[in-house]
């Protein structure tokens, strides 16, 4: 086995970016579920690229990515951190994500203005729970991605039934261009199935160099038919190859690859490598794999969005010579200013200009611009179409809002994100830290979508909102230990939503009349409970003839939304109504917009009175525990209310999922481990919202009227 000058020092090609070539950019994004290990990818990554001089590790909480202190306190991502590198002539842009469902809005704003993305996988767990959530989060995105299926010297690691798994649950066409050679404490390197090479990683080495090698003869019969496998997949793509492979003939490198590349980019498949991120091994590869499969912004499609206002499309090349537009995909308020991350997707954009923001009309200045790496910036001048950097003191701009030429104005796709599921009740424990809290938590929102805050107003309490008891412990900790707010805290409830029971029509009679001129409206509105866009209120305008006024028919429905958004008695949000104004009449004098609205109003009250149904969240939960507690596990999920769907079996561990209401899942995490000896683990992410069973409504509807 031999072992050139250039793999020994292990490093990348050193020429530099060419200034404008889109082709050697990458925009991609590390997504897994929790503790599949993408931190430890990322922080290889950077080491290789010569970003960072030694590595850190998660479990010491001296990552890069990790820098906030309850990410370095607990071991997990929280926030999506982006950086950059070079490799092999091209830039790449990374942005690493959270694995916990709870910061899935994470994983959902990165991956709106990513091109490209690495799956990772837990060679022992194989796909787990998150990883299927993301996955649909790319699916939804039409983001190409390749999968690295990492902790191969784990005990329990096995890359074929890894790649069974992400064939059969994430309904993918995994191909495998690497396959690994030995396994667990055994796993020394991989085949290489496109170019017919072994590559081994000496421990000693920390990924500073590998051992090349041809493929020995006990492995050749195997590494051959996987080989064929890849080639026959890739075939579909090219048919300059699909002729050579036809034939039997010898396949060149270079056409294999941008076979392959052809279909990931359609997504049509999804190469496959393996390693150990953490003992440095196969990193590397994957690199290589990033350059060689995964799109530069001029492989996508011009970027579609709306003109402003209006309901015509337009486009906007990945070109610098076409007007600047870019979304902001991330906001972290600082008291300085927010730090606002963006994606051009087009033009240059330039310090000391002004572009326009789509959602409020008004122009933005824009002052300082920065590269990111982790919590550390570097100054720009411009940001290029392609690129991913930051912009400080921006004053209106928000997550999903688009900056853009006031010339040429584009509003691009909004982001997304999904509802709150639990809430709890927030108090500051001195009255003079009233108004600092509502500061802190107006700046909190601004950072993260799916933290909601609202005063209660029945009762006058503050009640925070969020995805998991997770989401707002860590929430509530930043208020403290960041912010210095000493606050007390409810107990965490479920974010219920209601709906009309059944059809009905009302007439609202909204009359007031005591000398002078008076209030008169009278209108009839059809409610139904459906499926609406969003799970909005639709309102249908029915009106002939006119019974309604054209001018005040916008008013009927401006209280309409007033009724449908109060909650009614319980306070809890309506879902998927129609609304149809069908009729009504007017006075000459005495009728005006005010009292249509206030007559729209009252309809919604008075369909909604006795008319209602509650909705809770439905949560579908897997959980994994040894073989010997499975008994008890499925049977305390039944008394928690559940359905369990499937039984599986990985490794030595069976897997239950279940979808279970989230009321019934309060602090299950103690009452798992007290099951199973400490041996069980879970997790699971909001699935739909179903009907409450009457006599548990009746029980939630006492305490909250």
């Amino acid at each position: 086995m031999t072992m050139t000058k250039e793999q020994k020092t292990g490093s990348p090609r050193t020429y530099k970016v060419k200034k404008g070539a889109f082709e050697f950019h990458r925009n991609i994004g590390i997504m897994a579920h929790i503790d599949a290990g993408k931190t430890t990818v990322t922080e290889r990554i950077l080491f290789l690229a010569k970003k960072i001089h030694t590595t850190g590790e998660v479990h010491d909480g001296d990552t890069t990515m990790d820098y906030l202190e309850e990410e370095r306190k607990r071991g997990i991502t929280i926030q999506s951190a982006a950086t950059s590198c070079e490799w092999n002539g091209h830039a790449i842009n990374i942005i690493d994500t959270p694995g916990h469902v709870d910061f899935t809005a994470e994983v959902e704003r990165s991956l709106r203005v990513l091109d490209g993305a690495c799956a990772v996988f837990d060679a022992v767990a194989g796909v787990e729970a998150q990883s299927e959530t993301v996955w649909r989060q790319a699916d939804r995105y039409g983001v190409p991605r390749l999968c690295f299926i990492n902790k191969m010297d784990r005990v329990g690691a096995d890359f074929w039934t890894c790649v069974d798994q992400i064939k059969t649950r994430l309904d993918a066409r995994p191909v495998p261009i690497q396959i690994p050679i030995g396994a667990e404490k055994d796993f020394r390197g991989v085949i290489d199935l496109v170019r017919m090479k072994v590559y081994e990683f000496p421990d000693e080495a920390e990924g500073q160099y590998y051992l090349e090698s041809d493929v020995p003869a006990d492995l050749l019969d195997d590494a051959k038919l996987h080989r064929h496998n890849m080639l026959e997949a890739a075939a579909e793509h090219d048919e300059k190859l699909l002729d050579l492979f036809v034939e039997d003939a010898d396949c060149p490198e270079d056409l294999v690859i941008k076979a392959l590349r052809a279909g990931a980019l359609k997504m049509e498949l999804t190469p496959v490598l393996c390693g150990s991120a953490l003992k440095h091994k196969g990193v590397r590869f994957m690199l290589d794999a990033v350059v060689d499969y995964l799109p530069s912004p001029l492989d996508l499609p011009e970027v579609e969005g709306m003109v402003p206002r209006t309901d015509r499309k337009t486009t906007r090349k990945r070109v610098d010579t076409d007007p600047v537009c870019l979304m902001a995909f991330k906001t972290i308020a600082e008291p300085t200013g927010d730090l606002t991350f963006v994606r051009v997707y087009s033009g240059v954009l330039s310090k000391s200009t002004g572009l326009l923001n789509t959602r409020t009309g008004k122009m933005e200045r824009i002052g300082r611009i920065v590269k990111m790496h982790a919590n550390k910036r570097e100054p720009l001048d411009e940001l290029r179409a392609g690129d991913i950097g930051a912009i400080l003191g921006l004053k209106n701009t928000y997550t999903g809002d688009t900056l853009c030429d006031e010339e040429n104005p584009i509003a691009l796709n909004k982001i997304q994100f999904p509802e709150a599921v639990i809430s709890m009740s927030l108090e500051p424990k001195k009255s003079s830290d009233r108004d600092k809290v509502s500061e802190v938590i107006q700046r909190l929102m601004r950072e993260d979508p799916t933290f909601r805050a609202q005063t209660n107003e029945q009762t006058g309490e503050l009640v925070i909102s969020g995805m998991g008891e997770l989401h707002l412990e860590i929430k509530v900790n930043m208020i403290q230990n960041d912010y210095k707010c000493e606050v007390t805290t409810g107990k965490p409830k479920v974010a219920y939503k209601q709906r009309l029971r059944k059809s009905l029509e009302t007439e609202a009679r909204f009359i007031r009349q005591s000398g002078g001129r008076g209030k008169f409206a009278v209108i009839w509105v059809r409610f139904e409970p459906v499926a609406t866009p969003d799970g909005d209120l639709e309102f249908v305008d029915g009106i002939k003839g006119g019974s309604v006024p054209r001018e005040f028919i916008p008013e009927v429905e401006k209280g309409l939304r007033d009724g449908y958004a109060s909650g009614g008695q319980t306070g809890f949000p309506f879902v998927n109504v129609r609304a149809t104004l069908f009729d009504g009449k007017y006075h000459e004098v005495d009728s005006d917009g005010l009292s249509f609205q206030l007559a729209g109003a009252l309809a919604f009250r008075q369909a909604a009175e006795n008319n209602i149904t509650l909705l809770e969240p439905i949560m579908k939960v897997e959980v994994r525990a040894p073989e010997e507690f499975i008994g008890g596990v499925v049977g305390d999920l039944n008394s928690r209310r559940g359905e369990v769907s499937e039984i599986d079996s990985i490794g030595n561990l069976r897997v239950v999922r279940a979808y279970v209401p989230i009321a019934e899942m309060f602090a299950y995490s103690s009452s798992l481990r007290g099951a199973t000896q400490g041996r069980g683990s879970y997790a699971m992410e909001l699935h739909e919202y179903r009907d409450v069973p009457r006599n548990i409504a009746d029980t939630v509807l006492n305490v909250t009227t």
